[in-house]
């Protein structure tokens, strides 16, 4: 495939410029309404760094500590969890455009009982209602943005997302370190209270994208989602070429799918290649949380002070510095990973954790037996290129690789699988971290170091590459021959095994019979 080409149903087109098109360039600037949910869950799941550096909100609390500032930190991954039964039904009944209405509305009231927040009890009560609401919200959002963006630009888009949960936590960070300078109830009320803005702001302006094509066929709105596919696609050219692939490959699969597949939790884990995709979903959920970063992410203070970092502005300075390291070194790679691949980035992930980690471990250790200067340096160093190693696989990709993965009829009940999978090491680690960080210091990055080496063989061994291939054709790579796919592939491979294939493909005919597409096992790739 060149350079300036991208495929579709077995063969290459050319790519487009997205700001020379007007309806394109439209719905990307409006796209930042769904984009939006993840820089929430950032700002909101990123503040309780800022909040335990604020000296008025630890006296307003009477300075939790151990199992208090864990059940505190937790509650919003509890409430998360409680929330993940209705999650998948909210983004399939009602449409994602709704579902992220749904999340951003809740989220709101949480904030007003947070900020209300007389008592530890109502900012844990608080919490754990901005948990159920963002896991609704965040349950739905990057399904629209996967099933509407133009083929060339899902993985680009895909990825961004979850890593603009690094701009809602350098907004937290930075606003956390100037409240901090007010002093009194309105240094800590002041940065809970502007965790509804986004909400608010999501509520009226996610109306400006159009919804998912994919979740209106499934409803047999057929018309309606093939306009939705050419005004963004192809300024409206209802008889373009790549509409008409990209609609009749949507159209029968889903149609395919909703014939031979039942809409049951059981699909999960019914098939060899659903199996093979729910190790990759139950890891990687878990991976994003428990590689270490939950320590950092959610008890930085903590941190430095093992190497006796302890003044509240120097915290929330190095916070503000971190936040920002991380969000451009996450948006960066996003913009690789059709260059380099999922695999490739996974694995240097792995390995790039597994080496900061022991590293800093040694010099933690180092600075526990001398005070040296020099470990306490390597120590933040350390924090900093973690971060960057991080980001390469389990930040952006931790949503757009479980979602392109996942075929339509399973996707939203797959994502919310991976989602528990984050929210239930989320309550593990923040309630768990603080109490080991505060029992045995530096040792507890020991556990992570080997948990991390766990995780890079996991990698080696389920995770596959799926770059430059269209969202209904990624299936042959998990389940081969039993493959449900439609439209112009299905045909184009059919041709194939017949020995038929004369190297074109074109429209297929509107009473054309669907076909199953199969490939052999050769084709799974794992490099």
């Amino acid at each position: 495939m060149g350079k300036e080409t991208f495929e579709l149903a077995g063969r290459d087109w050319a790519r487009v410029t997205w700001w020379t098109r007007k309806n394109m360039r439209g719905l990307y600037l409006t796209l930042w309404a769904a984009l939006l949910t993840s820089a929430t869950n950032g700002y909101d799941g990123s503040l309780m760094n800022g909040l335990e550096s604020i000296t008025a909100w630890n006296e307003n609390f009477n300075h939790p500590n151990g199992q208090i500032l864990g059940l505190i930190t937790a509650s919003m991954a509890i409430g998360s969890l409680l929330a993940i039964p209705i999650v998948p039904y909210t983004a399939d009944i009602l449409g994602r455009r709704t579902g992220v209405v749904i999340g951003c509305a809740i989220m709101i009231v949480g904030v007003a009982l947070i900020c209300i927040g007389f008592h530890v009890a109502l900012f844990i009560i608080g919490r754990l209602v901005l948990g159920f609401g963002i896991a609704i919200a965040h349950g739905s959002a990057p399904l629209l943005i996967a099933e509407l963006v133009h083929p060339q630009h899902r993985a680009i888009y895909s990825t961004i997302y979850n890593t603009l949960w690094y701009l809602g936590s350098l907004v937290g960070a930075w606003v956390a370190f100037g409240t901090h300078q007010l002093g009194g109830q309105w240094s800590w009320r002041v940065p809970c209270l502007l965790q509804a803005v986004p909400s608010i702001v999501q509520m009226i302006f996610i109306w400006t994208v159009p919804e998912s094509p994919r979740w209106l066929i499934s409803k047999g709105r057929h018309e309606k989602a093939k306009q939705i596919l050419a005004h963004v696609h192809a300024e409206g050219d209802m008889d373009d070429e790549l509409v008409n692939v990209e609609f009749n490959e949507i159209q029968q699969t889903i149609a395919l799918e909703q014939e031979y597949e039942k809409s049951s939790w059981s699909e999960l884990w019914a098939t060899p290649g659903n199996r093979h995709r729910l190790i990759i979903l139950v890891s990687i959920g878990f991976f994003s949380q428990w590689s270490g970063n939950g320590i950092v992410s959610y008890f930085l203070p903590k941190v430095l002070e093992l190497i006796d970092i302890r003044d509240p502005t120097e915290q929330l300075k190095i916070n503000g510095y971190l936040t920002v390291v991380q969000l451009v070194s996450a948006v960066t790679i996003c913009f690789f990973v059709d260059k380099i691949g999922r695999r490739p980035l996974f694995i240097s992930s792995a390995s790039g954790m597994l080496a900061t980690f022991v590293a800093t471990t040694i010099a933690l250790a180092r600075f526990d037996a001398s005070k040296n200067q020099h470990a306490a340096n390597a120590v933040l160093v350390f924090i900093f290129i973690y971060y960057i190693m991080y980001n390469l696989g389990f930040c952006g990709l931790l949503v757009s690789y479980s979602t392109e993965i996942l075929p339509y009829r399973i996707r939203a009940k797959g994502l919310t699988v991976m989602f528990f999978c984050v929210d239930l090491s989320l309550w593990f680690n923040q309630y768990v971290n603080p109490i080991a960080l505060q029992n045995i210091g530096w040792k507890y990055y020991i556990f992570y170091c080997c948990w991390i080496a766990f995780e890079l063989l996991v990698v080696l061994k389920y995770y596959i590459e799926t770059k430059n291939t269209a969202l209904e054709e990624i299936v042959r790579f998990f389940d081969g021959d039993s493959a449900l796919i439609g439209g112009d592939a299905a045909t184009a491979k059919a041709r194939h095994l017949q020995g038929e294939d004369d190297g074109t493909v074109g429209v297929p005919a509107a009473d054309e019979k669907m076909a199953v597409a199969t490939t052999t096992s050769a084709e799974v790739r794992a490099a």
